[in-house]
This record gives C-alpha cells, structure tokens and sequence, in this order.
C-alpha cells in the first residue's frame, strides 16, 4: 500500500531549522494506542529510505474535517497551517 507522505523544512520558533514529516494516514481502528505504533512505523520507513524527521504527524478527515495525531508542536502548527502539499510517497 501507497502512503502519501508530505516531508518540509522549515524554519522554527527558536531560529533553527525543523525536517518534518507528514502522513496521510490512520489506523484501523483509530484508536491513540494504534495511530501512535503506525505513526512510528511510518517515521522509521521514512526514515530508512533517507528522509530526516525531527517531528512526524498523521493527517486524515474525520466527520469532514482534517485531523492530525502526533507530535504536539507539529500537531499545532498543522492545525493552523492546514495538510501541506504531498510531496513524497512510501510503501507501507
């Protein structure tokens, strides 16, 4: 199976800079217990096929809106932001 990814940089808060990634993605059940072992699944696929993630959410509609499970920060910026542009795919 085919998970769109989106993975930026972008300049942080402090002044540095963050690589993060996005997945277009949920667990079956949906569940936090699930969505956070899929959520590591998908960071470390990414990252072995040599993506750099500091922070990684999943992002996905529920009831006609776009969700978001991850890490905090990104979860936020996400929330504002939006799902950003898929910019890679990885085989799941």
């Amino acid at each position: 199976m085919k998970i769109n990814v989106a993975h930026i940089r972008e300049k942080s808060t402090t002044g540095g800079w963050i690589d993060f990634a996005v997945f277009d993605a949920k667990s079956n059940s949906g569940s936090q217990f699930d969505n956070q072992n899929l959520l590591q699944q998908l960071t470390l696929k990414a990252r072995g096929s040599g993506l750099k993630i500091d922070q990684a959410a999943l992002a996905f509609r529920q009831n006609g809106r776009a969700q978001f499970f991850g890490s905090k920060n990104l979860v936020q910026h996400l929330s504002r932001a939006g799902v950003p542009g898929w910019t890679h795919t990885i085989d799941a």
